[in-house]
């Protein structure tokens, strides 16, 4: 299986650890379940970028 290339490099770090975060609650033990972590850590990432979107236009 190919390995995704990250547009930012440096964010791989932070990547993984979000990966390990989301499969701890979505109670896997192991990354077999790759695209279902990833659905998972996408949604989480759209719901933090509206949050934010949401805040600034609070100002």
């Amino acid at each position: 299986m190919a390995k995704n290339k990250s547009i930012v490099p440096e964010a791989r770090v932070a990547l993984d650890s979000f990966k390990e975060e989301i499969a701890r609650e979505l109670g896997l033990e192991n990354f077999t379940y790759a695209g279902y972590v990833g659905g998972n850590m996408v949604r989480k990432m759209i719901e933090t970028a509206e949050k934010e979107l949401a805040e600034k236009n609070r100002q």
